[in-house]
């Protein structure tokens, strides 16, 4: 059994204590706050054990093999860094981090230290996304595509008044690219590979940062754009288009329903489960932590997607 302790109090976190309800070999069994009460409420509702507001005591426990880190995309880093020397698993949200050295960094800690390093990105896992991998042989040569990942966050309005708010703060990691846009590039790179070129654009707001953008990626007789944003609306879906079919994804972060147009007419493919859950990542952390196998692939998507963001960001 993983006994897996919690960094951070926000409703992903909430989301992932689900998953891990639903999830065998692994339970949460310590919650870190910088506030006490808040802690232990967290505790309480996720059947843990223990609440700290002091993280490198929890870090220290022995009641603890792992860590999920759902912090400030700012103190990923250090957080990540601090588990591992501590002798802990880690399971980071995504971005794992802010550049794509630090990251290369931290995994080769990781493998020294024979421990699991994964980034939360629950697209590679999501049974949705699985099945749209298994139908693009089916749309022939790949020419276009296009990937979107659009939603006005209900803490713009705060932005708007001129409140602080993290997601929409530069100093915090925050900003559209990296809370939502890398979805659809991590979704590039996993269905694509690495592109040969990429170029950006971006609406800034006030605070500094990305309110939504597009991102092109050039490959070989392929061309892909990444929509997102946090400030707009849009009932647009993602779609990939071949010479010989095009699909249409409702969501390409967690795919539930897939529209296959060609010439012999269209089918749609409808995927189970709940959109947007978190079960595929917990379930692939435990496989690795439980059996040992290697996370290198899953950590080169992670690099790979890294590098993109320097770029985009520099």
């Amino acid at each position: 059994m993983i006994r897996i302790g919690t960094i951070g109090t926000g409703a992903i976190t909430s989301q992932f204590a689900d998953a891990v309800a639903a999830t065998d070999g692994i339970r949460i069994d310590a919650v870190f706050s910088r506030d006490e009460a808040r802690a232990r409420s967290l505790a309480d509702d996720f059947s843990a054990e223990h609440a700290f507001s002091d993280l490198d005591r929890m870090l220290a426990s022995p009641d603890i093999d792992a860590v999920y880190i759902a912090s400030p995309n700012s103190v990923h880093q250090e957080q990540v860094r601090a588990a591992l020397h501590a002798g802990k698993h880690v399971l980071v949200e995504k971005p794992a981090v802010l550049a794509a050295a630090d990251w290369v960094d931290l995994v080769a800690e990781a493998n020294a230290a024979g421990l699991v390093l994964l980034e939360a990105m629950r697209t590679d896992y999501d049974p949705g996304f699985a099945v749209l991998r298994s139908i693009l042989p089916e749309l022939g040569v790949l020419r276009r595509a296009s990937l979107r990942f659009d939603g006005l966050s209900s803490r713009y309005a705060k932005v708007l008044a001129g409140d602080h708010v993290n997601i929409f703060d530069p100093a915090m990691g925050g900003g559209a690219l990296l809370d939502l846009g890398v979805y659809g590039i991590h979704a590039m790179v996993t269905l694509f590979g690495a592109p040969e070129g990429v170029f950006g654009a971006a609406a800034l707001i006030a605070t500094g940062v990305e309110g939504a953008g597009s991102v092109i990626g050039v490959y070989p007789g392929l061309v892909v754009d990444v929509s997102y944003s946090k400030i707009t609306r849009s009932s647009l879906w993602s779609e990939i288009q071949g010479e010989d079919a095009t699909v249409a994804v409702d969501h390409i972060a967690s795919p539930r329903e897939l529209v296959v147009t060609g010439a012999e007419g269209t089918r749609t493919i409808t995927v189970p489960g709940e959109q947007h859950a978190l079960d595929g990542e917990v379930r692939r952390f435990v496989e690795l932590v439980s059996t040992g196998a290697s996370a290198a692939a899953d950590q080169a998507r992670t690099t790979e997607t890294l590098r993109i963001l320097d770029l985009l960001r520099s």
